[in-house]
């Protein structure tokens, strides 16, 4: 199945779809788009090995499970 390029001309309106012509929005907008999901994937080194971080992000959640249980038993 080969692709066939979409043309549709029309003078004044949206249908102006030649790939010959205007505007590279498109390729400006995939650009953008890219630059972003490479910058969003990358996460901070911290420096850790897996058991080490796994170990500290434990002993975070026991410390918000802590404080989350004594403001639940002592409301206001």
């Amino acid at each position: 199945m080969s692709h066939v390029p979409l043309v549709l001309e029309r003078t004044c309106d949206i249908y102006n779809v030649n790939p010959g012509r205007g505007g590279n929005q498109r390729e400006l907008a995939r650009a953008k788009n890219m630059k972003k999901t490479q910058d969003k994937g990358k996460k901070p080194e911290d420096g850790l090995s897996a058991a080490a971080r796994k170990q500290r992000d434990a002993q975070i959640m026991q410390e918000k499970q802590k404080k989350a249980s004594e403001k639940k038993d002592d409301p206001k």
